[in-house]
């Protein structure tokens, strides 16, 4: 990876720090799915919920590359506590007791010690090219166990290569992008390495899905719950889509607990392998496409697409099996 002189010659002057922004009220307009098989094409009836308001649509924000690097900090603070948390809360003990060596261990823990690189290399390097780098937030990971924290991993793991390769059409300056690219192909090494050790195919397509910035923070925001002033970004997450599940596969129903919600929800939207699917949402239940692999971006839409105006609620990440 390039040295921080390096990321500060070469992208000197590119640094333009986004405005700070009081943070958004707390969402809690969460749209709830439960997972069945699809065994006919009516709908159960749902319990009736409280009415909701529909998420607001707003065009992807124009993003600066200081933005870029800022968003990147942001990402890989956030990925950065989660490591340090976890193994200061588990023992070694607790993942050898999920069938891991000592040697699987010990490549887990490396990985937190690379995403503090990141922010080690990030936040001087803004800071050496005249920028106020972002500062760490306070997160809520909801840790129980060392099998939910390799999960959550997965999660975290697939969102920050997203955002990666959503931000490579964006950046202006090749330095940048070089950057940028230099850390992605290590994401993508801790995303396989997490996934072996979970027990998941390690490699289980020939491409990954770039995400927006709305998608990405919308998939961080849950565990985010304070920034301290100054250090939050101008970007507002879509409300969340919660399974009952965390398996899911092809060919199965996914059923809207309440079929209302969210207002003008036509499209399940399933993006895998940089390439979205549609199914209708109908009487609030869609199915799943039957020829998906691995990480799968699921998100509610109002029309035959996933730009920011159309997205309704998520993504929520899905694993295949």
């Amino acid at each position: 990876m390039p040295s921080i002189t390096q990321l500060v010659t070469l992208g000197l002057g590119l640094i333009s720090v986004a405005s700070a922004l009081p943070n958004p009220p707390k969402q809690e307009r969460h749209w709830r799915f439960e997972a069945r098989q699809a065994t006919s094409s009516s709908a159960p009836a749902s319990a009736t919920a409280s009415a909701m308001p529909a998420a607001s649509s707003a065009a992807a924000p124009a993003l600066t590359d200081g933005d870029i690097l800022q968003f990147a900090l942001t990402l890989e603070h956030l990925e950065s506590t989660f490591y340090a948390q976890a193994f200061q809360k588990f023992p070694d003990s607790d993942f050898m007791s999920l069938g891991l060596s000592q040697s699987q261990v010990d490549s887990l823990k490396s990985t937190g010690m690379t995403e503090s690189t990141h922010v080690t290399t990030l936040t001087a390097a803004i800071t050496q090219a005249g920028g106020m780098p972002v500062q760490q937030c306070q997160y809520d990971f909801g840790f129980t166990d060392a099998k939910t924290m390799l999960a959550t991993a997965r999660v975290l793991e697939a969102a920050g290569i997203g955002a990666y390769l959503g931000a490579a059409p964006l950046v202006n300056s090749s330095a940048v992008l070089s950057v940028a690219a230099s850390i992605v192909t290590v994401e993508a090494r801790h995303q396989s390495n997490i996934r072996a050790l979970s027990g998941a195919e390690p490699v289980p397509a020939a491409f990954d899905t770039a995400l927006g910035p709305a998608a990405v923070f919308t998939l961080a925001a849950p565990f985010i719950t304070s920034c301290p002033s100054g250090s939050n970004l101008a970007i507002q997450a879509f409300p969340q889509i919660k399974l009952t599940t965390a398996a899911v596969s092809s060919n199965q129903m996914l059923v809207l607990q309440n079929p209302a919600q969210p207002t003008g929800a036509m499209f399940c939207a399933f993006v895998n392998q940089a390439t979205p699917q549609f199914t209708p949402l109908t009487n609030g239940a869609c199915t799943v496409p039957g020829n998906l692999a691995g990480d799968t971006f699921m998100m509610v839409t109002s029309s035959m697409s996933i730009a920011d105006t159309a997205v309704l609620a998520g993504p929520s990440v899905l694993e295949i099996s």
